[in-house]
């Protein structure tokens, strides 16, 4: 590996010859470990050049260290650090120097949220990862991927790719949402009711700034998708939360003065519940009499492998009141984080030009490697290949649940990736997952998806988006075994 002739730099006020100064600069820069045995140097020439010097000295200088074993020469390859060149010396940490900033009071907002969705940085070394938006590689299409990402980066879309187009997005992308993505959900929609985003929390985030602020009330589900109640804490607008039952969000339960509704219908989060047909036609009378938005984050609706998804709120809002959160996330990969927010025009005027103050626009490669996955088709076929996958895990993962007796509060009647599970009342769900933990199984605690200051901790969540069907039995069973152990103990 080449060293970076930026590194190199002569001291004014150093003594002696330029070639002893340059002797000196090689070597402290081995002994301080800022250059490692076999990296290569510089040529004399390139040195010379950069430092302001004569050739012949940077020569003599190199020559000099060759001599006394700090580089070695390999002919027309140059100049490199010796493999017998003096380790740097192992000092001791150096104390950090101490800080007299009032952090506590020098920090103006507080963005930790108060839990945190915690997964090991190598989850997927367990042997049984029941967690929930994490991608299976033997599903992904690497191949093609690969290629769309060749293409985004060829001359023809050079524009594209390097243009900073903050005021729109690609138009292949947003062709392909609006001609292709959206009528599957029953949406028709126009380019400038599309608003391509960082993900669908991005997305929810854009959604809160735009439409809320103090004076104004937003509701939401319990449990709910927690990443989204600090999004709206942050916004500094009156927040409730309703609970949800079998049917998801009750519309009689939203409190008056409410402005805008942050619901799951499709499949609500975490408990997957699917809102009914005449439910949805309920919330949207009461958001015309009571005059509120509704925000619809429709997450997973491809994964509909059990029966038709339900149509869209979106698809059912004659008066314009549903702003509609999509994301590709979930069925590509969670590192893409790319979403897209649908809604009238006016609104996504506003939320274009916040996302412009804030982060410009996606990445446009990024946008147009998405959009050739998507029209070449080989979107639709990983969405039929994960379908499938996950239909054979949920086949097994129900049976397993069965057979260990264990309580489901919640799953999805069309499909979906995850199931709501419910321990005894006296269970805290974060002790059992401590303890799978060490038996290399994860699952989710689910106090973090509560509203309040005392959420209930028996719930917890497995997802089998990343788990081989072979493995779903045995971990059910480490999951059974150790839930019966703690139900044995007595309650305190």
């Amino acid at each position: 590996m080449p060293i970076s002739i930026e590194t190199f730099f002569l001291d004014a006020d150093a003594e002696g010859t330029l070639q002893a100064r340059i002797q000196q600069m090689v070597a402290q820069g081995i002994l301080a470990g800022r250059f490692s045995r076999g990296e290569r140097l510089p040529s004399s020439r390139r040195m010379a050049d950069h430092l302001g010097v004569s050739r012949i000295t940077v020569t003599l200088a190199y020559t000099e260290l060759v001599a006394d074993d700090y580089l070695s020469s390999k002919g027309r390859s140059g100049y490199f650090v010796s493999e017998n060149a003096p380790e740097p010396p192992a000092f001791p940490a150096q104390q950090a120097s101490k800080s007299t900033v009032d952090w506590a009071r020098a920090i103006a907002h507080k963005h930790a949220p108060a839990f945190v969705m915690e997964r090991p940085a190598d989850w997927a070394s367990y042997k049984y990862p029941f967690i929930y938006g994490q991608t299976d590689p033997t599903l992904f299409d690497n191949a093609n991927w690969r290629l769309c990402a060749m293409q985004a980066l060829g001359k023809r879309d050079f524009n594209a790719m390097t243009s900073d187009y903050y005021d729109r997005d690609d138009p292949k992308l947003i062709e392909f949402i609006a001609r292709q993505i959206l009528p599957r959900r029953g949406i028709l929609a126009n380019p400038q009711e599309i608003l391509v985003t960082m993900g669908a929390q991005n997305a929810l985030w854009l959604t809160a700034q735009v439409l809320l602020n103090a004076r104004r009330r937003a509701t939401i589900e319990d449990p709910s998708y927690p990443a989204l109640r600090t999004i709206l804490t942050h916004s500094s607008c009156q927040l409730s939360a309703v609970a949800v039952d079998k049917d998801g969000l009750p519309p009689a339960d939203i409190p008056d003065g409410t402005d805008v509704v942050f619901t799951t219908p499709s499949h609500q989060c975490p408990t997957a519940a699917t809102m009914p047909l005449h439910r949805r036609k309920a919330l949207l009378k009461k958001a015309e009499d009571d005059n509120f938005l509704i925000v619809e984050d429709d997450y997973e609706f491809e994964m509909s492998f059990l029966k038709a998804p339900s149509p869209s709120l979106k698809s059912l809002d004659q008066n314009g009141r549903v702003i509609y959160v999509g994301s590709f996330s979930k069925s590509l990969f969670p590192g893409l984080r790319l979403g897209y927010l649908v809604g009238p025009a006016p609104f996504i005027r506003e939320a274009r030009a916040l996302r412009a103050s804030v982060l410009r626009h996606p990445p446009g490669q990024m946008q147009r490697t998405v959009a050739y996955y998507l029209s070449l088709g080989h979107y639709d076929a990983l969405v039929r290949r994960m379908s499938r996958a996950y239909k054979e895990r949920r086949i097994v993962i129900d049976q397993a649940i069965i057979d260990h007796g264990l309580t489901v509060a919640g799953r999805g009647t069309f499909g979906g990736s995850s199931i709501w599970m419910q321990a005894a009342p006296h269970i805290n769900t974060n002790d059992l997952a401590a303890q799978l933990r060490t038996k290399g199984v994860l699952i989710e605690p689910g106090a973090a998806f509560f509203s309040g200051d005392d959420p209930p901790q028996n719930f917890f969540r497995i997802a089998y988006s990343s788990i081989a069907a072979s493995r779903i039995a045995d971990g059910i069973r480490l999951i059974a075994e150790a839930l019966k152990a703690m139900e044995a103990r007595p309650k305190s």
